[in-house]
């Protein structure tokens, strides 16, 4: 940056400076606000995901379940 354009941007202020304490305060509590609703939304996203998946679970038919299971049928089936 030039040594004018330093000048002057020191003379005309930051963007704090211009914006005042109240209008940062308004940002900073608005931010505050939507970063509160962003983590209220991923919640409710997570519990609705969990709730899709326990309703899958309980409509799955015992031949689903079968097919899931780690268990080796065939060693109950030769006994």
């Amino acid at each position: 940056m030039s040594k004018a354009k330093k000048q002057k941007q020191e003379q005309e202020g930051t963007l704090k400076d211009l914006l005042g304490d109240d209008m940062l305060e308004q940002l900073r509590s608005k931010k505050s606000d939507l970063k509160k609703q962003e983590e209220q939304r991923q919640e409710e996203e997570r519990r609705r995901k969990a709730e899709e998946r326990k309703r899958r679970e309980a409509n799955k038919s015992f031949e689903e379940l079968l097919n899931e299971s780690d268990m080796d049928w065939k060693q109950f089936k030769d006994k």
